[in-house]
C-alpha cells in the first residue's frame, strides 16, 4: 500500500506534531487568518481530521494591524502532564512576540496567552524526563547577520524564563536558520533546524549533544532532506520539519513542502507533507526515501492506514455554526447571520484590497477545483457588489460578482494584482438566485455562471499571478464569499444557500 504526500493539501506550513497514546495532534501556521492555528487529529499520521483551533474567540488576539503574511507564524504543540501547549509567533499584533496556550483537550478551549520574553522567532518547548520545559527558538538583530538558535529553562506554568538565553547552535551555515525543535533519543537529545529560507533553497538539518545546552555536531549527513538541487521537484522548498515516534517505535518527519503549478510558481500555499526515518547503527538518522522527498510512499509495515470522515467541500448552510474550515481575514468571520438553509453577508465598507473585508474563505487544497457559489443578491448601487472571491494577499485577488452596471444587475470579474486594477466588461445577471462557478486547473481560473443548459465561461485569469514568487507573502489562495459596499456599508445583503469548494479531476 502507499499514502500520497502533501498530506494535508493547500495552505497549512510549518507542521509540528505530538503523540498522546494512540493519537496524533498537528497545528500549522495561519499568519492573518482567524480564527488560527487549526488542530488536526489522526490514528495513522496520514489522514487527518481539524478538530478545532487554538485561537478561537477575539479576546485571545488583536490582528487589526497586522500585514499580509504577518500574524500567527510557526506553532508548535507538546504535551506533557496532562496538558498541551501551543507554542508561537504573533508578528506585527497589538501585542508582538512569542507566547504560548494550553488546553486539557486539544479540540479547544485553549487558554488566554502566556507571553514570553525571549525573542526571535520559531518557538518550541521541549520536556525532559526531570520535567525542565525548554524554549527554544531563533535569534537575529543586534548585528547578527544570520540568526542562530537560542535557548532558556521556563516555568511552565507562568513563562518565566528560570536560566538563559543561550545560544546553542548556528546550523551550518546556511541562510535563515530557524524552525528549532528539541528531543531525546537514547542517550542524545536531537536538534532539528531549518535552513536555506522557506523557498527552494530550504532544507532540513539535524544536530546532537550529550545535553540540551550542547555542544552540537552536525548530522554528517547533512542536509537530511532538501530539494534544494532539484527543479522542479516532486515537492519543493521540502524544510520547516518536526519529529514524532509512534507507538510501535517508528520515527516520522512531517515538513513543509510546496507543489509547482506552472513553471516556478505556486499558488496553492506550503503544505504538509510526512515520511518515514530510519535510525543507523551510529544514532543518525536518514530519510527512508532519501534527501529528495517524493510524493507516492510505500506505507510503513507497522502503519495502518485509518481513513477519517472527508472534508466537506460542498456547505448548504443547515449546520447551526460555521464550519471549521473557514476563516475570516485579521478578524474572525463578521458580518454574517446564518439561517436555515442561508448564509446572510452583509458588506461592509472594506473591499479585497483593504485590511477588514467581509470574506468568508477557505484554503483551495487541490489545483484542479470547481468553486461555486449560489446567491441572491438584489444591488442598490454600482457600488455594492457580492459574489465568490479569491484572495492571496492586498495586492492579490480576483472577485467573480454581482453588481449594478447602468442601472442593471450584471455580473462582472474584477482583478487586482499589484498597482493593476482591471473590470470585465458586464455580463447580464439571471433574475432569481445565481451559481456563480470559477473553474481552475494548474494555470487557469476560468469563470462562469451556472445555466440550464451547462456552466457558461466568460473569463479567464493566471494563477501564477496570486503566487508568492508574484507577490511576496508565505500563504496561498483562499476560496470564499464576499460582499462590500465599496466605500459604505452595503444596503442590503447577499443571501448564498451553497459554497462549494471541491476537486474536480487529476491534479
Amino acid at each position: 500500500m502507499q499514502y500520497k504526500n502533501p498530506v494535508l493539501t493547500g495552505m497549512y506550513p510549518d507542521p509540528s506534531v505530538c503523540r498522546v497514546g494512540e493519537d496524533y495532534y498537528l497545528v500549522t501556521s495561519t499568519f492573518e487568518y482567524l480564527p488560527g492555528v487549526p488542530v488536526f487529529h489522526s490514528r495513522d499520521l496520514v489522514n487527518w481530521e481539524q478538530i478545532g483551533h487554538v485561537i478561537d474567540r477575539p479576546e485571545q488576539m488583536d490582528f487589526a494591524r497586522v500585514k499580509a503574511s504577518g500574524g500567527i507564524y510557526a506553532p508548535t504543540i507538546r504535551y506533557h502532564d496532562g496538558t498541551f501547549y501551543m507554542v508561537t509567533t504573533a508578528v506585527a499584533s497589538a501585542r508582538g512576540g512569542n507566547f504560548f496556550m494550553t488546553a486539557k483537550d486539544p479540540a479547544g478551549p485553549w487558554s488566554m496567552p502566556v507571553w514570553l520574553e525571549q525573542s526571535g522567532i520559531d518557538p518550541s518547548l521541549f520536556f525532559d524526563e526531570d520535567g525542565t520545559c525548554y524554549l527554544t527558538s531563533n535569534l537575529f538583530g543586534g548585528g547578527i547577520v544570520n540568526p542562530v538558535i537560542q535557548q532558556s529553562v521556563i516555568d511552565p506554568a507562568t513563562g518565566e524564563i528560570l536560566d538563559g538565553p543561550r545560544v546553542i547552535c548556528e546550523g551550518t551555515g546556511g541562510c535563515s536558520t530557524e524552525a528549532p525543535h528539541l528531543f531525546k533519543r537514547s542517550e542524545y537529545y536531537y536538534l532539528v533546524l531549518a535552513e536555506g529560507g522557506t523557498a527552494l533553497g530550504h532544507m532540513v538539518t539535524l544536530f546532537r549533544a550529550r545535553s540540551p545546552w550542547g555542544p552540537f555536531a552536525p548530522c554528517p549527513h547533512n542536509p537530511i532532506l532538501t530539494a534544494r538541487d532539484r527543479n522542479p521537484a516532486p515537492l519543493s522548498a521540502t524544510g520547516h520539519a518536526d519529529f514524532v515516534q509512534t507507538q510501535h517505535g517508528e520515527t516520522f518527519i512531517v515538513f513543509l513542502c510546496y507543489r509547482q503549478a506552472v513553471s516556478k510558481y505556486h499558488h496553492l500555499g506550503r503544505e504538509t507533507a510526512l515520511l518515514p526515518i530510519d535510525w543507523d547503527g551510529d544514532g543518525w538518522p536518514h530519510v527512508r526515501t532519501g534527501k529528495l522527498a517524493p510524493i507516492h510512499v510505500d506505507t510503513p509495515s507497522q502503519l495502518t492506514l485509518q481513513p477519517v470522515k472527508p472534508e466537506m467541500t460542498e456547505d448548504d448552510f443547515t449546520a447551526p455554526q460555521l464550519a471549521l474550515c473557514y476563516n475570516g481575514v485579521r478578524r474572525f468571520p463578521e458580518g454574517y447571520a446564518l439561517e436555515p438553509g442561508a448564509l446572510l453577508l452583509h458588506g461592509a465598507a472594506d473591499t479585497l484590497s483593504d485590511f477588514s473585508p467581509v470574506f468568508i474563505g477557505r484554503r483551495q487544497r487541490h489545483f484542479v477545483t470547481e468553486i461555486a457559489a449560489r446567491l441572491s443578491f438584489d444591488p442598490q448601487g454600482e457600488n455594492e457588489e457580492a459574489g465568490v472571491a479569491l484572495r492571496m494577499c492586498e495586492q492579490a485577488h480576483y472577485e467573480w460578482v454581482i453588481t449594478l452596471r447602468g442601472g442593471q444587475r450584471a455580473i462582472v470579474l474584477k482583478r487586482t494584482v499589484g498597482d493593476m486594477q482591471t473590470e470585465s466588461a458586464p455580463i447580464p445577471c439571471p433574475d432569481g438566485e445565481v451559481t456563480l462557478v470559477i473553474r481552475s486547473d494548474r494555470e487557469f481560473y476560468r469563470f462562469g455562471v451556472q445555466r440550464p443548459d451547462g456552466i457558461s465561461s466568460h473569463a479567464s485569469a493566471m494563477t501564477k499571478l496570486l503566487s508568492s514568487e508574484a507577490h511576496w507573502g508565505f500563504v496561498g489562495v483562499y476560496a470564499g464569499m464576499y460582499a462590500t459596499g465599496n466605500g459604505a456599508p452595503a444596503s442590503v445583503p447577499a443571501r448564498f444557500t451553497r459554497f462549494a469548494v471541491m476537486p474536480a479531476g487529476e491534479e
